[in-house]
């Protein structure tokens, strides 16, 4: 098997997550737009969007490299780039456009100024080589960002059985799906690894409030749409997770311990082609 390909996506493509997707982007949009102005994407830059799903990310960075710069989503999905299209065209972003392509061996007509992923490498099977490839995309001093969850930074203070439970069950099924639900902390490594340098890299954590329902949500939904990968390598059983009153009892714990939910970090890192 190719060490490159792109692993299945273990959460699914199911209408379900993809509002899943929707409410994700929305919770990591703040994150992600202070990680891309502090790596350099701005006015007048040519800009190509790994895995660009449903097109969050491109839109974002149509906005900040302006009616001067452009931006090219690439994506494996038919699906989802048909809504990636209707949403851009509704938006009236018309400096950005799509194209059907596998992350691993897409090659660009010309070089690029930057190249952006977001929860791309996360699912890579060789994210080392994944950007090496796409070293040949960027221009001579071109811009490499990654941005990726560090799920193992999630927790809440003070410490909740049920938010430990849900922590240990999604990061075991990624991990047994052949993702890498840590990549977020090694991103400044793997960057350096592919042969970029003056790497940079920090991280930005959501801190959810006791009242926010959004912690319960957000947990909730990413157990719910891994839930038949945790069944089916025995992570938990039906009843533990209990998914029709998951959301519900996570909420209650958090209120009651009047808790502070941690999310996962968003990792950034970026560095320049040699």
């Amino acid at each position: 098997m190719d060490s490159t390909r792109k692993p299945d996506y273990v959460l699914g493509n199911a209408p379900d997550e993809l509002t899943r997707l929707d409410r994700q982007a929305a919770a990591i949009g703040p994150a992600t737009r202070l990680l891309l102005h502090a790596a350099g994407i701005g006015p007048g830059m040519r800009v190509l969007d790994l895995g660009t799903g449903l097109g969050h990310v491109a839109r974002m960075i149509s906005e900040l490299v302006g009616p001067s710069g452009a931006v090219v989503g690439v994506e494996r999905s038919g699906e989802a780039l048909a809504v990636a299209r209707e949403r851009t065209e509704q938006a009236g972003a018309t400096n950005v456009s799509f194209l059907e392509g596998d992350i691993t061996s897409w090659r660009g007509a010309q070089p690029f100024d930057a190249i952006v992923e977001r929860l791309v490498l996360f699912h890579a099977a060789d994210p080392v080589t994944v950007v090496r490839h796409h070293r040949q995309n960027l221009r001579p001093e071109g811009l490499f960002v990654a941005i990726d969850f560090d799920i193992g930074a999630a927790r809440s203070e003070p410490p909740l059985p049920l938010i430990a439970d849900a922590v240990r069950w999604i990061v075991a099924a990624f991990s047994a799906g052949g993702a890498s639900p840590r990549i977020g902390a090694r991103l400044g490594v793997i960057l350096e690894q592919a042969g970029l340098k003056n790497v940079t890299t920090f991280g930005v954590q959501p801190y959810m409030p006791p009242h926010n329902p959004s912690s319960a949500n957000l947990i909730s939904s990413v157990v719910r749409s891994l839930a038949p990968a945790i069944l089916q390598h025995g992570i938990a059983t039906a009843e533990e997770m209990d998914l029709p009153t998951l959301e519900q009892r996570i909420a209650q714990e958090v209120q009651r311990a009047n808790a502070v939910v941690l999310m996962p970090a968003v990792a950034g890192a970026w560095g320049l082609s040699r």
